[in-house]
């Protein structure tokens, strides 16, 4: 069986040692997991968006999500730090657990979270304020006042996004005056400013010129060394480049979730081997 770590409900096998298997049925070191989703069901009203996705996230590693349009990936992506909940008529079923702590459960702050499970969005939305203060609003937020301590945070976050020696005389400045490119790494300096621990990415480069994309990428690779991240991309190119791990949802379902080399040169599911190879999406 694939290292798809897809637990279908219905499965008797034992689920722990087929996480420890690859695509070739081969014995293989556990690996860590910071987010592990089990039969997650997502509804808008009374449309179903998600269905049964069983999916183990690894730790400081990049994870793609793939698939065509409205097949579930931005959905599927706030849902982790439950963002998703924002609209009024969602309703989950099943279980989300971070840190092997179930993120439905109702003592469970929702602020906490969204810290430790930052969001970097499709288009770039700086805040209409200098570039310093987009980056020192979080840690603000969290009570922390004193400008040297601010200074040394919106520092170390910049230097984390790659952008700060491009920006260091610019800290004053507008964030609207930016660049896409820069604005989108502001906000990525923003969601460090916090220290989160998981980075989720939704199609951070759509918006951005080939450039721009490339630095973003090596970003990303730079990153991962600290953080877990999972971004979710239309372009498969870029999936395969930066990522560890990928995932392919269809029409709400999680098909095949592999190493991404595996997935791509070998899908397990034909629905799989269609999309990557162009028959569809």
């Amino acid at each position: 069986m694939s290292e798809v770590m897809v637990k279908k409900k219905n499965n008797t096998v034992n689920k722990a040692s087929k996480r420890e298997e690859n695509s070739f049925g081969l014995q293989k070191e556990k690996a860590n997991h910071i987010i592990e989703v089990n039969d997650l069901n997502l509804w808008y009203g009374s449309d179903q968006a998600l269905y049964e996705v069983n999916m183990d996230v690894p730790e400081k590693q990049v994870t793609a999500i793939i698939g065509p349009s409205g097949c579930g990936k931005s959905t599927f992506l706030k849902t982790l730090n439950r963002m998703v909940e924002m609209v009024p008529v969602v309703k989950t079923s099943g279980s989300i657990k971070y840190r092997d702590q179930e993120i439905f459960n109702r003592k469970y702050k929702q602020e906490y979270l969204r810290t430790k499970v930052g969001m970097v969005f499709q288009k770039p939305n700086p805040f209409p304020k200098s570039v310093y203060d987009n980056v020192a609003y979080g840690p603000r937020i969290h009570g922390i006042k004193k400008k040297e301590i601010l200074d040394q945070i919106v520092e170390k976050s910049l230097k984390g996004a790659a952008i700060w020696d491009e920006l260091k005389d610019r800290l004053h400045e507008n964030a609207y005056g930016l660049s896409g490119g820069q604005q989108q790494r502001v906000c990525i300096a923003r969601a460090l400013a916090v220290e989160p621990d998981v980075i989720l990415m939704d199609e951070p480069t759509s918006a951005l010129d080939p450039i721009s994309t490339a630095k973003v990428e090596e970003l990303v690779q730079e990153l991962k060394e600290k953080y877990s991240i999972i971004i979710v991309t239309h372009n498969m190119q870029q999936a395969a480049r930066i990522s560890d791990k990928t995932a392919f949802f269809l029409n709400g379902e999680l098909i095949e979730f592999a190493d991404t080399d595996h997935l791509f040169q070998n899908p397990q599911d034909k629905r799989t081997e269609d999309y990557i190879t162009g028959r569809f999406g």
